[in-house]
């Protein structure tokens, strides 16, 4: 059974342009944050670096996440996009931190939620909703690592529609209205993460989700379902 908020959003989909909001890494990028703001005091002790991953500050410093999705929705914004760009395990590997994964997907979208929330209820002639973001890996699919073995890949499609279906938990769980696959280079990695929602358990859910094609510069743009 399709809840009001979904058939809302299908409605303003079939008619109107609806906004997403821009790049969350460049805005924190332009807050200078360092290593210490990264880790917080939920990984002060963690044995790898973590500034650069954004998505860690769901966790650490979840008030810089919210800053960010406020600016966008300040700004006009009809749709927010969680902050699990590099929200997988595969990708969180790279930090020592995937036993995360399904943690800071369901908290992005929490928080996601409810200032989507807050601001539909200050503005109720504009509705406002959240996308769970699906974005690219650091292994790819189509091509080996090694260039002595063409043959070779460091990472399985059952492992990456896997890490994508885990997130999609996270982020239904968490409340995300839609879902959108974003950035993502190579065409058998994107294909995990078109699967991944059956293999989540999404389709029962009764939910729907939106595809977006290759970002080219700012993630300002319209979506459709």
């Amino acid at each position: 059974m399709v809840s009001a908020r979904e058939a809302l959003l299908r409605q303003l989909f079939a008619e109107r342009i609806l906004v997403i909001d821009g790049s969350m890494g460049v805005l924190l990028q332009g807050m200078g944050l360092n290593e210490a703001d990264f880790r917080g005091e939920r990984f002060r002790d963690h044995p790898q670096d973590l500034r650069g991953h954004d998505g860690v500050l769901v966790l650490s410093r979840p008030e810089i996440i919210e800053r960010v999705h406020r600016d966008y929705l300040e700004a006009g914004a009809d749709l927010i996009i969680t902050a699990t760009f590099n929200g997988s395990a595969i990708s969180l590997a790279d930090y020592g931190l995937e036993p995360i994964a399904l943690e800071l997907n369901v908290e992005a979208a929490r928080i996601a939620r409810r200032l989507a929330d807050e601001w539909s209820a200050r503005t109720p002639h504009k509705p406002r909703f959240v996308l769970g973001d699906l974005g690219p890996l650091p292994k790819t699919l189509s091509l080996s690592p090694d260039v002595d073995d063409p043959a070779f890949r460091a990472v399985t499609f059952d492992q990456v529609r896997d890490a994508y279906a885990t997130q999609v938990q996270g982020l239904l769980d968490g409340g995300v209205d839609a879902l959108i696959v974003e950035t993502i280079f190579d065409t058998l990695n994107a294909k995990a993460a078109i699967v991944a929602p059956t293999r989540a358990g999404a389709t029962s859910r009764g939910r729907h989700w939106t595809r977006s094609g290759p970002r080219c510069g700012t993630r300002s743009r319209s979506a459709s379902a």
